[in-house]
This record gives C-alpha cells, structure tokens and sequence, in this order.
C-alpha cells in the first residue's frame, strides 16, 4: 500500500509516518519542502514538494496512492497567505478532489476535537474541512484528536520549558479550564491503523488521552518532574488573549496563542455519552505520568539556524605533556564523569530528580544555569576521539559542544585536549545576556573543565588553558550548520531503525 501524507512534519506527522513505514507501506509526502522533510526517515519515503492551498501545485500528488492521511493544517494564521480558510478549508476541498481524480480508496481527515460545535475561527475552519470529506465518494475517515503533545509541540512543551527557565508563568483564567491531551506517539498509531482498518468508511472518531487535566494539574506535574517552582500568575481570558496577540507581534512565545484561548475556554474533551476512538481502534492511551517523563527528555534541538545574531565559535585547548593518558582515555573522563569534571557554580548537570548525567549516544542531559534555570543537551556523537551535544530549546544558546582529544600537533608524546563551542544566542534578550555575564560563565565552566582534564591525566600544560575567540565566516558558519544537522539526522534515523526491535524485545 501507498499513503500520501500531508504535513508530514511537527508532532504528528513524523509518528504516522514512522507507523506506515513499520506496517511495511510505502509513503509519499506532501509538504512545501517535503524533499528536505523526508531525509528524517528511514526506508520507502518519496517527496512531493507542493503547497495544498494552490490546486496547481496539488495536482499529481495522489497519483498511485491507495489512501491519504491530511494531517497539514495551521493553528496559527500569517495573513495574507497563512489562513484557516486558506489552508484547513481550502485545503482541504483542494485534497479531496486530487484524491477523487486520482481515484483513491481511502481519506482520513485528522480535524480536532471539539470541530463539530467550536466557535474558535479555527475549529470552524476544521469543521468546514470535514464538510468537504464527506464529499468524498469512496471511503472516509474523520478523526478528532484533542490537544496532541509531543517533542517541540507549541503548548504543553512550551509550558515545560517555561517551568524550567522563568520566574512566573502566566495560566489562562484561573488555570482550571479541563482538556484530555494525547500523546503523540499514541495519535500517530491510531491515524495508521485508521488507513488500513475494515468497517471504519464514514465513522467520525474523537482521540484523546485517558485522563482529563488541566494547566495547573499540568504544572503540578511540572514541578515535581523539575523541582522548579515558578509563580503563577492568573489572567482573565481577554487579557491573556491580549497579550498573546500583542507577544506574536513581538516573536515571543506564549503557551497558547489567542484563538487557542478560545479553544481552552470552550473546553477539549470528549464529551460524556461519546466513545474515545483510541479504544475503538484498539489503543491503549499512554498513562499522562509515563508521556510527560518522556516529553522531558524528547525536546527538539535548537539549532544553529534558528538563532540570532553572528555565529561565535570559541576553543579552549591545553596541550599535555607527561599525560599517563590516552587522548581516547581522556575522551572517557568526560563520556563517564561529566557531571564531576563541570563547575558546580556555574553548571549542575543532572539538575532534576530522574535526571541522567552520564554521556551516552542519544541521552538528553538537564543543567542548571545561573539565571536561566534549567536548560537541557542532547548527545548526537560519541567516538574515541570526539563527542558532540546539541543545544535543546528553551537554552540560551542555539549551537554545539564539541570535547576533542588527539595528539598534539608538537608531538614528542604530548596529547591536546580540546572543548569546542559553536553557537548563536537563541533569542534576543539571550543575546543581550550572553554578550555580558553569559559569555563570562560559559568561559569558566570550560575553562575550569579543561583544567580539571590536565590535573587527572597526571601530566602538565606548560601554557595553561588556551582560550581562542575565532567566529567563522557565513561560508564556515553554514558548512557547521549542515555538518550538525546532519549528524542530528543521523542519530534520528538509526534510533527509528532501531526501535522495532526494542518495541518487539518488550
């Protein structure tokens, strides 16, 4: 079987995708870049680059599928060409025909829970979408998933990185306001058997998670998970709304942005009498306690290309004569002692109560940083002689750390141990600090660690800790961006290979 996918990106996409691939399908992906979105995956995925709001550009999609998942849609709307009419209605009627020309057998619809009676502009645009499936004259499926989260997800992740780095955090009314999240591993499963099932033509099934909550429930659990504990900080609605408008102005980030306020206040649970389609399709929901451990280590990177301002790449290196250590020994001193070898005045790795501290391919390590909270890395390379972590989002810096250890370009027996920061700051007021007290700490932290590395290899740097300012140039700065990102893709691609294994193993 051949399954066109649209939107084959964010928090869903890539679970439903990954889920096809499993069952043995082959995918197509519909998306503006679907050629760079498809390299996240291993395995039978073709690219067809095209916008769903233009029919022109829709048009041949469909060709040779036997089904569609439309999951592309927009929350968030960027006038003039970025609207709910535009993309989740229009969209939608485009996609519908494509699949009636290209005589599809089956098209499943992801609306939202709460579409078929919301007021919010866009569950009425969602609602309209499901107007135009029903229109479809072969098989169709509509499913309703409640409030989706997963890694890098724009409420309850956002709402994490804010317990872990800012004093406040602002709830919408009183932070009551009921709603039944999903995991997104659990969505992506659901939406694949939803392809291939019999007897689901013409069903409409809402997808939520077992257990009803609410922000401050969400908060409490934060808490705990974090042992952070901001203020919060109760707004009315209207004034929440407000605020969000005027913050997207801004580019700042808010839990929920205005019309998703309306969504809150409406509410976004199954309603009593009606069935959870996750059980009907033979899902068992994610205990909300097992999915928030797992958001908590599953942030997203923050990229290089995400950041602001001028690229800086700084080094501080010691050259080591008389080590009784290896260059690959000294890599291991890092890979099993980190936590020891970082200036507890400056870092705390393993800054929550489950976090790990030991660097290990693919791990995510939590550190607290003065004024900043908690911040997290994850680990994309470990080999004898080098080891890179990425910056996670919500860290003040959108870059890499790189530990080298080789022998020393003098020779004569000396090893040359090197940390390596590349990196742009992640916002403006993160630029603002870094180009002051930031960049005074994130120069004693390596600089004390290198130290530390020379006084257990037993040996002596006749010049001390070498610290070098050298920003790379725009054609340096984009060779490290791609060398990173695909090193990150690299690791994604193995861990999805890797995972039916360890789901059978279980």
């Amino acid at each position: 079987m051949k399954v066109l996918v649209t939107g084959g990106t964010g928090v869903v996409g890539p679970e439903v995708v990954r889920r096809l691939l499993r069952r043995g399908y082959s995918v197509r992906l519909l998306s503006r870049h679907a050629s760079d979105d498809r390299k996240a995956f291993e395995g039978d995925v073709e690219a067809f680059d095209g916008n769903i709001g233009d029919a022109a550009a829709v048009h041949g999609a469909a060709e040779g599928c036997d089904a569609i998942i439309h999951l592309a849609a927009v929350v968030a709307e960027r006038p003039p060409e970025v609207t709910f009419e535009r993309v989740n209605a229009e969209g939608t009627r485009i996609l519908v025909e494509e699949a009636e020309r290209a005589r599809v057998k089956r098209f499943v619809y992801v609306s939202s829970l709460g579409a078929d009676k919301g007021d919010s502009d866009y569950h009425r645009s969602k609602r309209k979408g499901e107007e135009y499936t029903r229109t479809f004259s072969r098989e169709w499926v509509i499913c309703r998933p409640g409030n989706v989260f997963g890694p890098g997800d724009e409420q309850i992740s956002l709402l994490l990185k804010m317990v872990r780095t800012l004093p406040v955090v602002p709830l919408v009314g009183k932070g009551d306001d009921p709603f039944q999240p999903i995991w997104c591993e659990d969505c992506g499963e659901a939406l694949a058997i939803a392809v291939e099932r019999d007897g689901l033509a013409g069903r409409e099934l809402d997808l939520a998670g077992g257990e009803v909550t609410s922000m401050n429930q969400l908060l409490d659990r934060f808490e705990a998970m974090t042992d952070r504990h901001p203020i919060r900080l109760p707004l009315p609605a209207w004034i929440e709304s407000t605020g969000a408008k005027l913050a997207a102005k801004f580019g700042i980030e808010t839990p929920v942005n205005a019309d998703q306020i309306t969504m809150v206040v409406e509410g976004n649970v199954i309603a009593e009498g009606r069935e959870n389609g996750l059980v009907a399709l033979g899902v068992t929901p994610t205990p909300l306690d097992e999915s928030l451990a797992k958001l908590g280590d599953s942030l997203p990177e923050r990229l290089p290309s995400e950041g602001i301002g001028p690229m800086h790449r700084k080094s501080y290196r010691a050259d080591i004569r008389g080590s009784r250590l290896s260059a690959e020994e000294l890599l291991a001193l890092v890979r099993d002692g980190f936590s020891e070898l970082t200036p507890s005045k400056a870092v705390v790795v393993g800054a929550e109560p489950e976090a790990g501290t030991r660097i290990e391919p693919g791990a995510t390590l939590t550190m607290a940083l003065p004024l900043r909270g908690h911040v997290q890395v994850r680990v994309e390379e470990v080999s004898p002689r080098a080891i890179t972590l990425a910056t996670l989002e919500g860290h003040p810096l959108a870059g890499a750390v790189r530990f080298l250890a080789e022998p020393a370009p003098e020779g004569g027996g000396a090893v040359r141990f090197e940390v390596q920061t590349w990196n742009r700051a992640s916002t403006l007021a993160d630029l603002l600090v870094m180009e002051t007290l930031g960049g005074a700490i994130q120069t004693y932290t390596w600089t004390s660690l290198v130290e530390k590395i020379v006084e257990q290899s037993g040996g002596k740097a006749e010049k001390g800790v070498e610290v070098t300012r050298d920003d790379p140039d725009e054609h340096e700065a984009k060779a490290f961006e791609r060398w990173l990102e695909d090193l990150i893709l690299r690791r994604v691609r193995s861990q999805d290979a890797a995972a039916p294994a360890m789901a059978a193993a279980s």
